[in-house]
């Protein structure tokens, strides 16, 4: 809004003004009515501000001649005050948009706004001061109303938020740029069939919808409609939902990861079983085993003693060295420990008598302690000079 400059008429108006504060009071009183002392009203529309005067004290029941002078004001947020409309000495003052609805000189000052924008809105004061025809103050009142423009919201815009392929997850979003008071959303599918969505899908401020889960029959028209106690506006989109190859990439890898986890526990059940199973015979003691064959030894050189005890196994091949390289394949038997063929002590020979056996011990342990000591006595067949045992 735009102040209006000061006339000399609006100089001289407060300057009677303030000499009327001063004047004794007259026996008739001014008073202001206004019915309501907050209104709203639509941006774009117009608005009447109602007022009215009265003057009571008057001693006869004619209305005398009298001049109403009539001031409004427009609060400001700076807490200065702007003037709309001035009406003084039967001339009327005020921006555009802006009139009394009734022609003066009238009681009734009430004030028309009209082509209303949102910061039209605050406190508006009406000033009222009367005079009769002889130049007498008849009284002064003062009344503030306060306006509120409120603001339809404007057409919305909505966006798809996500990929629409079956099985997942989208957001519509609706949101409108301008609204007083702040608009509430509400979110409904209108093709191929009508659904309404509720919380805790819907958000009703922010102006979202989540859907989860898609699937082919929640494709359709969807339209958001954005409202306050003053208007209504809306905005749609389509939805449709794919089962394009998307869908299908993302099936075949999880079926894919599903076949690899499986042959890899395969694999290693596999291990684990063929590792027992080879452990197994190692661990076994079988009872029907067959005990390894020991080599036979041959009967022709085998040697008894008289009293039945083995005393030694020898061989004529075994005492002679052999001539010729062993054969492949051949067998050479190995005496054990209590069979092997001690070396033959010298026999001191006598002119034409027998050998005389000599008792030769290693180690010079005599017999009879090799007798406590549980040793069995062997019989060592002697030899002649012809080279043959006797």
């Amino acid at each position: 809004m735009i102040s209006l400059p000061r006339s000399p008429v609006t100089n001289l108006l407060f300057l009677f003004l303030g000499l009327s504060i001063l004047a004794p009071p007259s026996r008739a009183q001014l008073h202001l009515h206004v019915p309501a002392t907050k209104l709203q009203a639509v941006e774009g529309g117009e608005v009447v501000l109602p007022a009215w005067y009265t003057l009571q004290g008057e001693v006869s029941s004619a209305q005398p001649r009298e001049k109403p002078f009539v001031m409004w004001f427009f609060q400001l947020k700076e807490a200065n005050e702007e003037q709309v409309l001035a009406y003084i000495n039967g001339a009327t003052t005020s921006k555009p948009g802006v009139s009394l609805v009734y022609s003066m000189p009238s009681r009734n000052v009430s004030l028309r706004l009209q082509g209303l924008q949102e910061k039209d809105s605050g406190p508006y004061s009406c000033s009222v001061n009367v005079q009769d025809k002889e130049g007498t103050n008849r009284g002064h009142s003062i009344k503030t109303l306060d306006l509120n423009v409120l603001v339809p919201p404007a057409p919305p815009s909505c966006h798809l938020l996500g990929v629409p392929r079956v099985g997942a997850n989208v957001t519509l979003s609706c949101q409108s740029p301008r609204s007083k008071p702040a608009a509430q959303y509400q979110w409904d599918q209108q093709l191929p069939s009508f659904q309404t969505f509720f919380a805790p899908g819907l958000d009703i401020i922010r102006g979202s919808l989540s859907l989860t889960n898609l699937s082919s029959s929640m494709s359709g028209v969807y339209v958001c409609k954005a409202h306050n106690e003053v208007g209504t506006a809306q905005c749609n989109v389509t939805l449709d939902v794919s089962t394009g190859p998307g869908a299908a990439v993302v099936s075949g890898a999880v079926v894919g990861t599903l076949v690899g986890l499986g042959l890899l526990a395969g694999l290693v059940l596999l291990y684990h079983r063929r590792g027992k199973a080879l452990e197994e015979p190692a661990n076994d003691i079988k009872e029907d085993a067959i005990a390894p064959r020991t080599l036979p030894w041959a009967k022709s050189s085998d040697t008894i003693s008289r009293n039945g005890t083995l005393s030694s196994v020898t061989s004529a091949r075994a005492l002679r060295p052999p001539h010729g390289p062993p054969r492949p394949g051949a067998l050479t038997p190995t005496p054990s420990l209590s069979s092997r063929v001690l070396p033959s002590p010298k026999l001191p020979t006598t002119d034409g008598g027998h050998p005389q056996a000599v008792s030769s011990i290693p180690g010079g342990v005599s017999s009879s302690a090799l007798g406590r000591m549980g040793a069995v006595p062997v019989m060592v067949p002697a030899q002649s000079q012809a080279g043959s045992l006797v």
